[in-house]
């Protein structure tokens, strides 16, 4: 960052110099006063210092392009922002300075002062924006007016620009006065509802911003989402850093696994499926309540971008529940924190699952199906991995085959496989496309974001995650009646636990009612009761369900592939891809370049049933 300890024309040279390059003015200026703005942006938003009441500046610096004015040399920064409007108007055909100040008097009316014949668009789009942001209950019925005057500044201030002099520069000169809201009557500051009111505001300024310069300018911004800033602050960093720092300090899945399945496994078959024994977890590698105080430590209430505070809070409260349910394993407690984490069972969900089961008997594998163990697994793994690193020389993992895991897992961009494993090898050619083609695959393009988190998990991700994972079986040609019935099977039991099914009943229900094989029913089982009680098995089937309609919806497939990330989180993401704070991910699975990829893609979207994406055993290859 430039400082400048005063404003003259030598100062204010230079700043012109390095907008007319087309490059980001980021500087201090004299009396606390700050200049950012970010190339290809034909407006300012700009604030003057309060001397007491000044968290509406928190509003202006999240734009890309503001001007906070210091409380010295107000006459300097006159005419700096003549100098910026004339370099920039001239670039861009027009140059709105948006205002921002505070109403001195109690009331819940916005006030846009500007010139309705000239910006009729904006500011109509502005009221609008205002207006909807008070039909928020919340808000308290906020309303808005427009003022078309030529006094747009607060209150017993002199005005940034004169009308004449905004002409002569190409400025168009626009006032907002901000109801104090996020006061009470005596000027006590409301922290919590000022966080929502500033998402609001800021979402409703860039709005009617893209309006005016749809309209008004030859800039080429093509979204409202495009208008937040690209240059993320230190301080989102810092919080990133150390909420990575916080997850990767444990391994959740592999906490949360019992450690001695094989003896139980053995011991309910041996005893006709009657005795259960205890399960046994790892030691903690972590204290919770240390992990806990750091987490509540971060100050993500500073982080003024409402895209990446929103993120923020969501994760702490992950890492929160995740966190209280490793100390709580083997309780009760441990359940009702996985029903907040991975959700319930709705009836939609539940009805896809038995319909699936009823749809498609369990199918008796062939006996001259080619099958594959887990050296030859792991063999055909390297050779995704090496197919990556053709796309990115970057790109590296590790495999470890055990003997105390008894399910496939990524665990931090890292595969784990059973050393008993032993498949089909259909079936384990799509594995290698949900574990490797998906889940490292993203953990890799994730770490490649300048946000760690895209690497371990933005909150909730793990629906999605799962949803393309399981699709990515379905695109590769490998999704087989008896994995589509695993994870309708999952839902099942999920829904059973809920209800207050125990190990033996929900055994038998998948068992004797659903078909399952002894085995599968079993693991199914010994997953869905570890803990405690955790449901995360329930949203392979989920993420596919809400996967296929996205789909539907026109969603694009292959930008799911950035990173980890929830459902929730795509608008987001989006937003952050447009504002070029995040990039479409390098790494792409093998199965995108089939021949047939864009035809199983195309029936998706089209609406196909959940049941026909099973490839039945007689519809296999001999030599898949």
């Amino acid at each position: 960052m430039l400082k400048f300890n005063k404003l003259g024309k030598k100062e204010i040279a230079e700043i012109v110099t390095i907008l007319e390059q087309d490059e980001e003015v980021n500087c201090s200026l004299p009396g606390g006063g700050l200049l950012h703005i970010e190339s290809g942006l034909p407006y300012m938003v700009v604030y003057r210092r309060h001397k007491e009441r000044n968290h509406l500046k928190r509003i202006a610096v999240n734009e890309a392009s503001y001007l906070l004015i210091g409380n010295k040399d107000f006459k300097k920064f006159q005419k700096l922002i003549i100098a910026i409007s004339d370099v920039l108007s001239a670039k861009y055909k027009s140059f709105l300075v948006l205002e921002l100040f505070l109403a001195k008097s109690k009331t819940k009316t916005f006030k846009i002062k500007g010139p309705e014949d000239i910006l009729p668009s904006f500011l109509k789009t502005l009221k609008e924006a205002l207006d909807n942001l008070g039909n928020n209950a919340s808000n308290g019925h906020l309303t808005s007016t427009i003022e078309n005057t030529t006094k747009r500044q607060p209150e017993e201030k002199a005005a940034l620009l004169t009308i004449g002099k905004a002409k002569q520069c190409g400025a168009l000169l626009v006032g907002l006065e901000v109801p104090p809201v996020f006061y009470d009557e005596k000027w006590r500051f409301y922290p919590v509802y000022f966080r929502e009111f500033k998402d609001a505001l800021i979402n409703a300024i860039h709005k009617a911003i893209f309006e005016y310069v749809r309209v008004q300018t030859s800039c080429g911004v093509q979204s409202y989402q495009a208008l937040g800033r690209q240059s993320l602050k230190e301080k989102v960093f810092e919080i990133d850093r150390k909420l990575s720092k916080i997850e990767r300090s444990y391994k959740f899945l592999w906490l949360v696994s019992p450690s001695n399945i094989y003896n139980i496994k053995k011991t309910f078959f041996e005893s006709g499926y009657h005795k259960i024994l205890k399960y046994h977890y790892r030691l903690l590698p972590i204290d919770p309540d240390i992990l806990k105080r750091n987490l509540y430590n971060l100050r993500i209430e500073e982080v003024d971008d409402p895209a990446m505070s929103h993120l923020f809070r969501q994760k702490r409260e992950e890492l929160d529940l995740q966190i209280s349910m490793l100390s709580e394993r083997g309780t009760p407690n441990f359940f009702y924190n996985s029903i907040r984490l991975y959700g319930n069972v709705d009836a939609i969900l539940h009805e896809t699952a038995k319909a699936i089961l009823t749809e498609l008997p369990e199918e008796t594998e062939r006996e001259d199906c080619p099958s594959m163990d887990a050296m030859e697994f792991s063999a055909f793994a390297r050779k995704e991995f090496a197919y990556f690193k053709d796309q990115n020389t970057d790109f590296k993992s590790k495999i470890h085959l055990r003997k105390d895991v008894n399910i496939m897992m990524v665990n931090q961009g890292e595969l784990y496989i059973p050393a008993d494993y032993k498949s089909c090898r259909t079936e384990a050619k799509a594995l290698i496309q949900h574990e490797v083609g998906t889940h490292v695959l993203t953990y890799f393009n994730g770490s490649k974001q300048p946000l760690e988190q895209l690497s371990t998990g933005l909150a909730d991700y793990d629906t999605l995650q799962e949803g393309i994972a399981v699709m990515s079986e379905y695109l590769s040609g490998g999704l087989t009646v008896n994995r589509l019935r695993i994870l309708a099977g999952r839902v099942i039991a999920g829904k059973a636990l809920i209800d207050g099914g125990n190990f033996r009943e929900i055994f038998n229900l998948l068992f004797s009612q659903y078909g399952f094989s002894k085995e599968h029913a079993f693991n199914i089982t010994s997953r869905i009761m570890q803990g405690g009680g955790f449901l995360k098995d329930i949203i392979y089937l989920k993420g596919l369900v809400k996967l296929q309609q996205y789909l539907i919806d026109d969603g694009d497939y292959e930008q799911l592939f950035a990173g980890k990330f929830g459902f929730h989180h795509i608008h987001i993401i989006n937003e952050l891809i447009q504002r070029k704070v995040l990039h479409k991910g390098t790494l792409k699975p093998s199965y995108v370049y089939e021949d047939f990829y864009e035809d199983r893609l195309q029936k998706i979207k089209n609406g196909m049933p959940i049941p026909k994406m099973a490839i039945k055993q007689t519809e296999m290859s001999n030599t898949a």
